[in-house]
């Protein structure tokens, strides 16, 4: 029985997307294969139709295979997607692609996921050559794994005018660049704050709940850097703040540096000081949280977590697994700017290297720290704010905010996964799913189950919460740290990215003493350079939720997406009201704010 079939193609839009290569088509259904040939030349933005009878009835349509053929001239092709119209009453059957095509490899795209395992060999196949191209490196000891390679892919806060001010100081670590180091004193700290008046007052404040801290020890003992033949200091300070009852978190005592064994106790720093000294002490604390903003909250647990993630997916699902389909929206430019960043940004010789007080290695040892602190909890907003005392702080935008946005993620993840999986069984047995677990834990963050992160997924909502993770690792924890570095460090003395006399031993200390401190006017030049290079907002930003590629077929994924993007819609809306009645808006966890991905 013969049969008319219409086949559609829609190449991508960019620039370079088209291809003059020709194009080979199969057709795989229910009763058998049909191999089209070489039927199709995808031009840079153009649907290409072709209608072409085939001697017997395929059934209903399972799978389409495409082969770019080389030539003299070879051009890659980005293919958006497939339709085909059968013969009868078969309706249109979209097959998502959204890929590069290459080379002169085979590539597969089923209609749908695979209950019966029938295309067992092209999911093997496609993982083969995915764990070829994708590739896990190594970087510097000691921190989790970086992509080796990049495939093949053409693809304000006025702060100079209140920097001085305590509540300023305060509120930065609320809702500032890291609001990821506040928390809440559970006992008075390790290092001892000396000063039998201070510490009364500090246990006052603790037992009424009211005490909080930020703690810097990270940062002791790195190495500072050499600039231009001249020394840089690095500080570990310990900040003690206070919870006012009108929500501001004000600043009760600082200490630069922990206690040493048979040295003197290192001086404390009070409100109460001479304004120079106490000026002096928070620009330390300011340049401390400039390391650790751009180490460990940013580079770190945004970029280095969200390459991990996307490298075990791309490694570990097939292109037709619906956790595949549910988390690659999230991965766009994540290993570009990866690879740009190690080359460039923390590289020998890099932008860390040439201006900033921790670099020449300093940088590459806070890594390695941080990397061994990681834990499952501190990237689920629910378990890191509960941990931090955080919950209760209505003054918290970011823990406000981050707690609604991870809420309407799980929703959207429910809601996708339970269109696959019906029960825990379906989780346990799916041996893909379970290697992408492994290859996240295991390999990537190289042996993290000691720290929470799973082995192994063994229920439906164990699987929900750390797809939960990585969209909110990939999205709104990324956004939270990068969004903010224009507004608060563009002003210098507000996030200095060196220090060049060490920190004071008095509080005998004059404006001279600070400006000599503050990076001099080339390093400053250079902060505000690469700071706006880094803090840019994407000419062309793909809000989160936003993607317009649609990888699952049929009505039930669509309608999911949809109500997710209307909860997000709802909450930027609420956000903008809120903000309007605000003196500094918080805006960095805003839906219309948060990209899709890590692409800057």
């Amino acid at each position: 029985m013969t049969g008319k079939y219409v086949i559609r193609v829609a190449t991508g839009d960019s620039l370079l997307a088209g291809s003059t290569n020709l194009v080979q088509l199969w057709l795989v259904g229910e009763h058998g294969e049909a191999d089209l040939g070489k039927l199709l030349r995808p031009l840079r933005e153009k649907k290409t139709e072709v209608e072409i009878d085939i001697p017997f009835h395929l059934g209903r349509l399972l799978l389409v295979k495409l082969r770019k053929h080389k030539s003299l001239l070879n051009f890659d092709w980005f293919c958006k997607w497939i339709t085909v119209q059968g013969p009868g009453n078969q309706g249109e059957v979209l097959f998502p692609c959204y890929s590069w095509i290459q080379d002169d490899r085979i590539l597969s795209r089923s209609v749908s996921d695979d209950p019966q395992n029938l295309f067992k060999k092209y999911r093997e196949q496609e993982l083969e050559d995915r764990r070829k191209a994708y590739r896990w490196g190594s970087w510097k000891d000691g921190l989790i794994l970086p992509l080796t390679t990049c495939p093949q892919l053409t693809s304000s806060v006025q702060v100079c005018d209140s920097w001085k001010d305590d509540d300023l100081f305060g509120y930065q670590f609320l809702n500032g660049a890291n609001p990821m180091l506040l928390r809440r004193s559970t006992s008075l700290p390790a290092r001892p704050p000396g000063m039998e008046e201070l510490r009364t007052q500090l246990n006052k404040e603790l037992q009424a709940g009211f005490l909080f801290e930020a703690d810097y020890t990270l940062l002791d003992g790195v190495k500072p850097n050499i600039i231009i033949f001249k020394q840089q200091y690095v500080a570990a300070p310990l900040v003690m703040l206070k919870l006012q009852p009108d929500g501001r978190l004000l600043p009760m005592v600082i200490q630069l540096q922990p206690p040493r064994h048979g040295c003197p106790p290192p001086l404390l720093f009070l409100p109460s000081e001479p304004p120079m000294a106490w000026l002096l002490a928070k620009t330390w604390v300011r340049s401390s949280d400039f390391q650790l903003h751009q180490l460990q909250s940013h580079l770190l647990r945004g970029h280095l977590m969200a390459e991990v993630i996307s490298v075990a997916t791309m490694r570990s699902l097939p292109s037709l697994h619906p956790i595949y389909k549910l988390l690659i929206p999230h991965f766009r430019y994540t290993m570009e700017i990866n690879i740009l960043a190690r080359n460039n940004l923390v590289s020998e010789y890099g932008i860390f290297d040439l201006v900033v007080s921790t670099g020449s290695g300093g940088h590459v040892d806070i890594l390695q720290r941080a990397t061994a602190c990681l834990t499952y909890r501190s990237f689920c907003p629910p378990d890191d704010l509960a941990d931090r005392g955080l919950l209760d702080v209505k003054s918290s935008l970011y823990g406000q905010d981050a707690l609604r946005l991870w809420e309407i993620i799980s929703r959207y993840v429910h809601g996708m996964v339970g269109l696959f999986y019906k029960s825990d069984k379906a989780v346990k047995q799916d041996s893909e799913l379970q290697a992408w677990c492994r290859e996240i834990t295991e390999t990537g963050l190289q042996g993290a189950q000691d720290r929470g992160f799973p082995l192994s997924l063994e229920s439906l909502d164990q699987l929900c919460h750390i797809v939960t993770m990585c969209i909110f690792t990939c999205t709104g924890q990324h956004a939270s740290a990068h969004l903010g570095q224009l507004d608060w460090y563009s002003w210098i003395p507000n996030g200095p990215c060196t220090m060049r006399k060490p920190p004071p031993i008095s509080n005998a200390v004059t404006e001279k003493d600070i400006v000599d401190s503050l990076p001099d006017l080339h390093q400053a030049r250079m902060q505000k350079t690469f700071i706006k290079f880094l803090g840019r907002r994407q000419p062309v930003m793909v809000a989160l939720g936003q993607h317009k590629e649609k990888y699952f077929s049929g009505p039930g994924p669509q309608a999911v997406l949809q109500q997710f993007q209307e909860e997000l819609a709802v909450m930027d809306r609420e956000i903008k009201v809120r903000n309007a009645g605000l003196d500094l808006p918080y805006e960095y966890l805003q839906p219309s704010m948060v990209e899709n991905s890590v692409t800057i």
